[in-house]
């Protein structure tokens, strides 16, 4: 039993000098202007139980500046949502795009989501349906799901619960819990 103690506190200190090893080496790559090692920081900042999102906004914005998709797409999520900063759709907006051109597909559903409910840009529902599909088309169940509200409320168009139905069934398959809340309320089997 005292062996197996000792080999478990052993492992730990190990694994914890490994961890501190790697943050170290993140951190120098980092602040020698690696745009990835940036983006990770940022996501260190940004999640566990006590985010720093100052300093998470730091490192994104770093990262972001040097064209990393995934960084200008975190940027934006921190505007969008008033992270460490004043919200500022606008701002969100401007970062998703970027992210977006570059074919990041969840950047092109969050501009989708912007387009169709007016945040930081006018209501515009040809927009939304664009940003939904190319993210569809690189797989985003969450832009399937998106596609398939608009069908359903008839943004932009005729309502048209089949299709709504459809989307909200490939996204279901897929896993997507609000397609399948959808598919419910509408009396639609999975």
């Amino acid at each position: 039993m005292k062996v197996k103690v000792l080999v478990f506190i052993s492992f730990c200190l190990t694994a914890n000098l490994i961890f501190a090893r790697r943050s170290d080496e993140l951190r120098q790559k980092a602040e020698h202007g690696d745009a990835s090692a940036q983006n990770k920081m940022g996501d260190i900042y940004c999640g566990g139980n006590t985010p720093n999102y100052e300093e998470a906004l730091k490192w994104y914005r770093k990262s972001a500046e040097q064209g990393n998709p995934l960084a200008q797409v975190n940027l934006g999520r921190m505007y969008e949502r008033g992270y460490g900063l004043a919200q500022n759709y606008e701002e969100a907006l401007k970062w998703y795009r970027k992210s977006a051109e570059k074919g990041d597909a969840a950047a092109q559903y969050n501009l989708g989501v912007m387009y169709c409910f007016g945040q930081g840009v006018a209501k515009n529902f040809e927009e939304a349906r664009k940003w939904y599909r190319k993210a569809i088309e690189q797989g985003d169940v969450t832009a399937q799901t998106g596609l398939g509200a608009m069908y359903e409320k008839g943004y932009g168009m005729s309502s048209n619960r089949k299709t709504a139905i459809e989307w909200y069934r490939k996204a279901a398959k897929q896993g997507d819990m609000a397609a399948k809340r959808n598919l419910e309320r509408l009396g639609a089997r999975n």
